[in-house]
């Protein structure tokens, strides 16, 4: 097996943890139902898998930087093979919080060791090929886990889904048990290293515009199996199909984001994605009656969201050219603390008022976003943005 089958099953190891994280939002009736509690309840479990990745991860990954990398991703790799296995047994709220705590910990330090792994798994002018493989696979379990997880919720049960997903996990844990040598870290990124970079006005109005714009994005689609059969039954076969194409436009509008950051800037792309992001959010606001004009809408919003996200990134990037990887890692985890704001955000709309308000909940975060990009580029007197530059 060369090394670069091995970053495909590292990806695949990624798009696992992905799929368990975001399935949660196709098949949220059918997970509340079962447990007895309310949709807006059952949202808590996205928040909690969040901010499990978001605080736990970066801590262990610090706490335990001098370990061996292949054991660290092995013993994380079989907690997240365990506690997805535990979802079958988790028949009450607390249960599956303490299981959804264990999978983003495991889970989200599981995806940082494997993006620094596959580095070391191929050549150095490979390396940014091989984190990109890596996040492909976390993209595509938007794209194909969610609406696939969906179609076969109502066939096998949602429970038996996070265990198939955990049974597949041996597959890459295997891999990793027989061809990833012992790898011990030459430079540390400590904690206080990645809080370091906070100090910064810029970066901290950059990594806070993608909280409050993640957090618009997750305030709807964790409910977004809900807030679509709200004012139309859908079957889980139409509304499999509906998150795989809104999946396969999120996965065009990240792939279209870069190229025109690479072209336009990624001033010019974040604040294009953002806008559009808050005119769909207001337009599905006032059309959210008829599905036939949701969907449209549903699309390119998805698309808007993940083609701001590359710009954001290299946006970050060229804040602190000398510790990009300190500069991605902090990002990533303001991502899931978005994750978490807005599943929590979204809930409190819910169980306050109606579904259907879920649109503008997420238009006020996405226009703070905005606003905050307005006031960045405004004091940004550096021209990070001309394609030149790079």
């Amino acid at each position: 097996m060369s090394n670069k089958w091995i970053v495909y099953l590292l990806a695949l190891a990624v798009f696992l943890i992905g799929t368990i994280e975001y399935i949660i939002s196709g098949i949220l009736p059918i997970v509340a139902e079962d447990l007895g509690i309310a949709t807006s309840t059952a949202g808590s479990f996205v928040t909690t898998f969040a901010l499990s990745a978001a605080i736990g991860a970066p801590v262990v990954v610090a706490a335990t930087i001098r370990v061996d990398r292949k054991k660290m991703l092995l013993v994380m790799l079989g907690i997240f093979i365990f506690s997805s296995c535990l979802v079958y047994v988790s028949d009450s709220l607390e249960m599956m919080l303490m299981t959804r705590m264990i999978q983003g910990l495991s889970g989200g330090t599981a995806t940082v060791i494997a993006m620094a792994v596959a580095t070391r798994m191929v050549e150095e002018r490979n390396r940014g090929r091989a984190i990109g493989t890596i996040l492909m696979g976390l993209s595509s379990s938007l794209v194909l886990g969610v609406p696939i997880g969906t179609f076969l919720s109502e066939t096998m049960g949602w429970r038996t889904l996070f265990v198939i997903a955990g049974l597949l996990m041996v597959i890459p844990f295997l891999a990793v048990v027989s061809k990833v040598p012992s790898i011990t870290e030459q430079k540390a990124i400590t904690l206080r290293m990645q809080l370091s970079i906070l100090k910064d006005k810029k970066m901290v109005l950059a990594v806070v515009i993608t909280l409050f714009y993640i957090g618009g994005y997750s305030s709807l689609f964790t409910y977004i199996s809900p807030y679509l059969q709200q004012n139309s039954e859908l079957s889980a076969t139409a509304l499999s199909g509906i998150l795989l194409i809104s999946g396969i436009c999120s996965f065009v509008g990240s792939k279209f984001g870069g190229g025109i950051a690479d072209t336009k800037g990624s001033r010019f792309t974040i604040y294009a994605g953002l806008s559009i992001q808050a005119g769909t959010l207001l337009l599905l606001s006032w059309f959210n009656g008829s599905i036939y004009a949701v969907v449209p809408f549903i699309m390119l919003w998805m698309a808007a969201t993940w083609a701001t996200s590359p710009a954001q990134q290299l946006y970050l990037v060229t804040l602190v050219p000398q510790s990009p990887d300190i500069a991605l890692s902090v990002n990533t985890s303001f991502i899931q603390f978005g994750f978490a704001l807005g599943s929590g955000i979204g809930g409190l709309v819910i169980s306050s008022s109606s579904i259907d308000n879920l649109g503008w909940s997420g238009f006020v975060m996405v226009l703070v976003a905005l606003l905050l990009a307005v006031r960045l580029f405004a004091n940004d007197k550096n021209n990070y943005d001309n394609p030149c530059h790079y």
